[in-house]
């Protein structure tokens, strides 16, 4: 037993003893040193947020604003944080982990349920945000070039669904027909804004190899997104019955978990694969998984995947929200241009959600409450923003630094408005 507990101690020292510099402790410690801060420091801005009526993610962005820039006070101990590979690596996890989860919060058949109204508002809500971006930026950032421009009207696109049905709970008009057009539009719109994504950032990695942008590049890179969607929809509905009717033989714990989430995995993988962005398969994952597909794992008394999935959700999200926050370098606003930028792209995103509400068709429905419900950008548009950071174009970042905190604040603006003005918009339709 001695020699057993000396080998495992030796294993676990031995990364440790490896390489230069590394003999002073073993690699993991700093990194769960940096968990410990981001979890403590989210959940205490994510109760601060949640007191003040705002949404939980809102306290998270803006705590870890503040610890991002703490050097700002003279205090540079946090500094290493904000490129650390290995919570970089983890925020990457819960960002595909969010969107498992928020697709597995609609069904392929509610997208079909959801209407021609629903339908008209996602479209307009995505076309009328991106032109309107894309002429911010092209006016604010004439020097940038088409690709930023692009794609900073792409950030523009999506609607943070969990926000607004939150609102929409917490008001009790869950099930208004606003409510409805709304919900339905959000998930629409998700969807557009992942195939706009696809098609921008598969149109910027081609330009970083060299290759011109072309129609026939962005229509190929469209049809892969269109192809993914539709194919991985149609094939999932078809096989995950099947698979999860056979993984529910086995008598090991866990396994539904492991298998939903090698589902998401696998599909991120292969978005990855054809050069769309790893979320696009996780949402089409969590999109596919349907309740009826795992229900004898749940007839037996085990939870459903998304109970299971939701307390890995509570440890990896935040660390996403939290370094996403801290790379937003407020110093960057004493740059000319920036605070002018953050500002357009603010006005941008509201006035084009308002744009969505011409597509509310029938009698009954309050257009001012459908085009302030699709306001919020919160966690989805800040993932837009997050890639950005990591696309090139022949050696240059698209989205900098100081472009990454204009679109901070515009999220953050636009995450704070929706609570209390779709408030306002709802009781005054029912005031009259």
């Amino acid at each position: 037993m001695t020699r057993l507990f000396g080998a495992a101690s030796l294993l676990w020292t031995a990364p440790a003893l490896a390489g230069d510099g590394a003999a002073h402790g073993d690699p993991v410690a700093p990194v769960v040193l940096w968990l410990a801060v981001i979890l403590v420091a989210a959940k205490l801005g994510g109760d601060l947020a949640t007191r003040l009526a705002q949404p939980a993610v809102l306290g998270e962005l803006l705590v870890g604003v503040v610890l991002g820039n703490l050097s700002l006070a003279g205090f540079d101990g946090l500094e290493p944080l904000k490129h650390d590979a290995s919570v970089d690596m983890l925020a990457r996890l819960g960002v595909l982990i969010l969107l498992f989860e928020v697709g597995l919060e609609s069904t392929v058949s509610q997208m079909l349920r959801v209407g021609w109204s629903s339908l008209l508002v996602a479209t307009l809500g995505v076309a009328a945000p991106f032109a309107l971006g894309w002429g911010v930026a092209a006016w604010l950032l004439p020097a940038s070039g088409a690709y930023v421009h692009a794609f900073l009207g792409a950030t523009l696109t999506a609607t943070s669904v969990g926000i607004t049905a939150r609102v929409l709970k917490d008001l009790d008009r869950s099930q208004t027909p606003e409510a409805r057009v709304i919900l339905g539009a959000a998930v629409i719109d998700d969807v557009m804004g992942l195939v706009i994504l696809a098609v921008v950032t598969g149109s910027i990695a081609a330009a970083d190899r060299g290759s011109a942008l072309s129609v026939a590049a962005v229509g190929l890179t469209l049809g892969k997104a269109v192809l993914f969607l539709c194919g991985s929809l149609a094939l999932g509905v078809w096989l995950s019955p099947k698979l999860f009717s056979w993984v529910s033989h086995l008598k090991a714990r866990g396994v539904l978990l492991a298998t939903g989430l090698a589902f998401c995995f696998l599909l991120s993988w292969v978005a990855n694969a054809i050069e769309l962005a790893p979320i696009v398969g996780a949402f089409a994952a969590g999109l596919i998984l349907e309740d009826v597909h795992y229900r004898e794992f749940v007839s037996r008394g085990e939870h459903g995947l998304e109970e299971l999935v939701r307390p890995i959700s509570s440890f990896l999200v935040p660390v996403f929200f939290v370094v996403m926050g801290m790379r937003t370098d407020l110093a960057s606003f004493a740059r000319p241009g920036v605070l002018a930028l953050a500002s357009g792209l603010t006005l941008a995103a509201f006035l084009g959600k308002q744009a969505c509400a011409l597509g509310v068709l029938g009698q009954g429905v309050d257009r001012l409450s459908v085009g302030l419900g699709m306001v919020p950008r919160g966690e989805v548009g800040l993932i837009f923003a997050s890639i950005g950071l990591s696309l090139t174009v022949q050696g240059q970042p698209v989205v900098t630094p100081a472009t990454f905190s204009a679109v901070v604040v515009m999220v953050m603006v636009t995450t704070i408005v929706t609570p209390p003005s779709l408030k306002w918009a709802l009781f005054r339709k029912k005031s009259r």
